[in-house]
């Protein structure tokens, strides 16, 4: 069964850190870019963080710089690590493959930054 997991999330205060996982069930996960996307309330879900197969990154303006997505192939998961989190990056993250398939959305987990 293809599946994955989010974890990770939680309430941070600003200027505070996050790592989430992505923990895959492997086979079409493994050979495909995965990314990260988010939806903040009262927003349309958007792409945050792209990983290729072999480690290439790419991320929104928004993220540069504090985000870094990383992959374990050993763990079948996905990371995104989140530093100097700003409560604008408060929302729902999810993990998908790249590009997205839309019955592979998962409950993603809840990141909160607030003082």
């Amino acid at each position: 069964q293809v599946t994955h997991v989010e974890s990770g999330g939680g309430l941070v205060q600003p200027g505070g850190s996050l790592r989430l996982s992505c923990a895959t069930s492997g086979g079409i996960y493994d050979d495909a870019p995965m990314a990260w996307y988010r939806q903040a309330p009262n927003k349309e879900r958007e792409f945050i963080a792209r990983i290729s197969r072999d480690g290439r990154t790419n991320y929104i303006d928004s993220v540069k710089g504090r985000f870094t997505a990383s992959r374990d192939a050993a763990r079948n998961t996905v990371y995104l690590q989140m530093n100097s989190l700003k409560s604008d990056d408060t929302a729902v993250y999810y993990c998908n493959i790249w590009p997205a398939i839309e019955n592979l959305w998962g409950q993603g987990t809840q990141v909160t930054v607030s003082s």
